[in-house]
């Protein structure tokens, strides 16, 4: 049988295995930076080198585990190309933050689903690592949610991809007037992603 991952290699499954790993820290990080969620809804993990947070709410857990298994089928299958996070306000609907993740798949189909492209894993978490620090760090600059806030998650895939069931489609759910803050990017070698925090303006025109 051939590994998903080596030390300094890795394949098209072993690769949607991390990049699914970095979306299930990266999410529950924003939730829980962004006080989506009560603090002792959360549990802390050790993981990358850092103490990083992961919710227990048994609800939460009931939309994000399908959600990220999905993430990795797709991304095994080289069908995402975006991962968005939108923050809304319940009482007006209005986005007040959009998490946008750009996925770039190399193409591998030539070489094969268990032909691996040469990187250290090592180099890799790293990177994950330092973008999970970012978001950790966000809070600092980012306006406070004054107003009670609700999630959802958007997923841009290729075409003709055949979505579950329960899933329905949406808008692009934009912010007019907004500022955008770029995050690090990391990549795998099969997957590259490119990160972009799109926040609502708090700037006030000049009177």
């Amino acid at each position: 049988m051939t590994e998903t991952k080596t030390r300094n290699s890795i394949n098209l499954k072993g690769s949607a295995q991390l990049v699914k790993e970095f979306f299930h820290f990266g999410l529950n990080s924003i939730l829980y930076q962004r006080a989506l969620y009560p603090a002792d809804s959360f549990k802390r993990e050790k993981k990358y080198g850092l103490t990083l947070l992961v919710t227990h709410d048994k609800k939460l857990l009931a939309f994000l585990e399908p959600l990220l298994q999905q993430v990795e089928y797709w991304l095994a299958k080289k069908k995402l190309k975006r991962l968005v996070m939108v923050i809304s306000e319940v009482k007006t609907k209005e986005v007040v933050e959009r998490w946008q993740f750009d996925i770039h798949t190399e193409n591998v189909e030539e070489e094969g689903e268990n032909a691996h492209r040469q990187k250290d894993e090592k180099k890799i978490r790293q990177e994950i690592c330092d973008v999970l620090r970012q978001i950790t760090a966000s809070v600092s600059f980012l306006p406070c949610l004054e107003e009670p806030v609700s999630f959802d998650v958007l997923i841009y895939t290729g075409k003709d991809t055949e979505a579950p069931e329960d899933w329905t489609e949406s808008g692009a759910c934009l912010i007019n007037n907004s500022e955008t803050v770029q995050l690090r990017s990391f990549s795998t070698s099969v997957h590259s992603m490119n990160k972009r925090m799109k926040v609502l303006s708090t700037l006030k025109p000049l009177i």
